[in-house]
């Protein structure tokens, strides 16, 4: 269970989180779960997470199925092009761990073999509740990244004007 202060939750939940989602070879179980945590049973979109049709408009890369030979310049392009800061979130067992494709001759890996990964979500296709669950950790990881990035500009600041 994903432990939060409750106080930092409410003030962090009131900013939406834009994810793009990019298949990179997955058999689409894990793609529908990810629509269903946008429909009304499941409802992410209340946490403010709302899909995006470009990744210069994300704040995170969610990311389903193994890496195919064929994804991994696209996948590395997708990540290029989002602004910082940024997460990477892995769905499903096949992007975390290759899972039964792990040895397929038609693969680069899983996704943390391309990309630098914030957030795994095991699971064959894992449940909304899980993704939903992945979502928090990421807008957590989202928030302390760009708290580090307000300091850092803080400290340029400082040094500038003194």
């Amino acid at each position: 269970m994903l432990k939060m202060d409750l106080a930092k939750t409410l003030e962090i939940l009131p900013r939406s989180i834009w994810v793009f989602l990019c298949n990179s070879g997955s058999c689409n179980g894990c793609d529908i779960e990810v629509v269903a945590t946008l429909t009304p049973r499941y409802d992410i979109e209340r946490f403010g997470m709302k899909l995006v049709g470009s990744p210069r408009h994300a704040d995170a890369l969610l990311v389903t199925g193994p890496v195919t030979k064929y994804m991994t310049e696209r996948l590395k392009h997708i990540y290029d092009q989002m602004p910082d800061p940024k997460v990477v979130i892995v769905v499903g067992n096949c992007g975390c761990s290759g899972d039964v494709f792990y040895k397929s001759y038609s693969l680069d890996g899983p996704v943390d073999q391309v990309l630098p990964v914030d957030v795994y979500v095991h699971g064959c296709p894992p449940r909304p509740e899980a993704i939903i669950e992945g979502v928090a950790k990421a807008v957590l990881k989202l928030e302390a990244l760009r708290e580090s990035l307000d300091s850092k500009e803080a400290d340029v600041a400082d040094v500038a004007q003194s």
